[in-house]
C-alpha cells in the first residue's frame, strides 16, 4: 500500500465511521454534499483548509521540533515584501491610526547562538482588522515588510498593535460557522517569517495578552508560549531556530 492509498483510505474510514456513528441521514447528506460544492465554487477551500485544517498540520508536522514555537501561516502572506531600511517600521498610512508597538528581541539558533542577518517578514491587519492587499481600502504594502537582525541578531520594528478580525464569513465557510454556533473571529496578533541560512523557517504569530477572543481563537491557532504582554508599547520576544534538516541523500 502506497502513501496516497493510506491515507486516503484512512480518510475515507475516519468519514464513514462518522456517518454511522452519528446516523447521518440522506437530507444530510444532501446539505453536505452541495456544501462541498459551494465551498469549491466560492474558491474557499483555502479559507476551510487554512481555519480548520492547517493548525493540526501545523502541530503535528513540527512536534518536539527545536526552537521557538511556531503556529499557521494562515491566507494572508503576500511572499514579496520588501526588505525594509534601518530603523525598522512597517510601512503605515500618513494618518494611521493604532497605538504604537515596538517589537524586538534576538534570533539566535536553538542553542543560543545569535544569527547574525536573519530576516524577519513581518505583516499584520491594521486597526481595524484590514489586511493590505485583501481589501480595497488599504494601499498596497501597509503593515507588510522585511526586517534584517544586526550582528548579534537582534532586530527591533516600530509598527501598531493590530485589531481583532473575523475570517470572511458572508460564503459557505461562514455558513457552516454559523451553523455550528461558533463564532468567526481571530484575537489581534502579528505574523512572523523568521529565517536564517542553514535553519529551518520558522512561521508563527505572536499574540497579545488580554485580546478579545485569546481564548477563542477560531483558527485554533494559539499557543501559550507566543502569547505576549506589551509593556510601554514595546514588545520583547526572542526566536530561536531549529537546524535545517539533511535530506537523507545527502547524508
Amino acid at each position: 500500500m502506497n502513501r496516497a492509498e493510506t491515507v486516503v483510505s484512512a480518510m475515507l474510514d475516519a468519514i464513514r465511521g462518522v456517518i454511522v456513528e452519528h446516523d447521518v441521514t440522506y437530507e444530510e447528506y444532501a446539505i453536505a454534499k452541495q456544501w462541498l460544492m459551494d465551498v469549491g465554487e466560492a474558491g474557499e477551500w483555502p479559507l476551510f483548509l487554512d481555519v480548520f485544517v492547517e493548525t493540526t498540520v501545523e502541530r503535528n508536522a513540527f512536534r518536539g521540533r527545536a526552537g521557538s514555537a511556531g503556529t499557521i501561516l494562515g491566507p494572508y502572506h503576500l511572499p514579496d515584501a520588501p526588505v525594509l531600511d534601518a530603523p525598522f517600521e512597517l510601512p503605515r498610512r500618513p494618518d494611521e491610526q493604532g497605538e504604537p508597538l515596538t517589537l524586538s528581541g534576538r534570533v539566535t539558533d536553538a542553542e543560543g547562538t545569535p544569527l547574525a542577518g536573519a530576516v524577519l517578514d513581518v505583516w499584520h491587519a491594521d486597526a481595524e482588522g484590514f489586511y493590505s492587499g485583501f481589501h480595497p481600502d488599504l494601499p498596497p504594502g501597509i503593515f507588510r515588510g522585511k526586517v534584517i537582525a544586526d550582528a548579534e541578531g537582534r532586530y527591533e520594528v516600530n509598527t501598531i498593535l493590530p485589531a481583532p478580525y473575523t475570517i470572511p464569513h458572508e460564503g459557505p465557510t461562514g455558513a457552516m460557522v454559523a451553523a455550528c454556533e461558533w463564532h468567526p473571529w481571530r484575537p489581534a496578533h502579528i505574523h512572523l517569517i523568521v529565517d536564517a541560512p542553514g535553519h529551518e523557517p520558522l512561521i508563527t504569530q505572536l499574540f497579545f495578552e488580554g485580546s478579545d477572543y485569546l481564548d477563542g481563537d477560531v483558527a485554533g491557532a494559539v499557543k501559550e508560549d507566543l502569547v505576549v504582554r506589551p509593556v510601554g508599547g514595546r514588545v520583547e520576544y526572542d526566536f530561536a531556530l531549529a537546524p535545517a534538516e539533511v535530506p537523507l541523500a545527502a547524508a
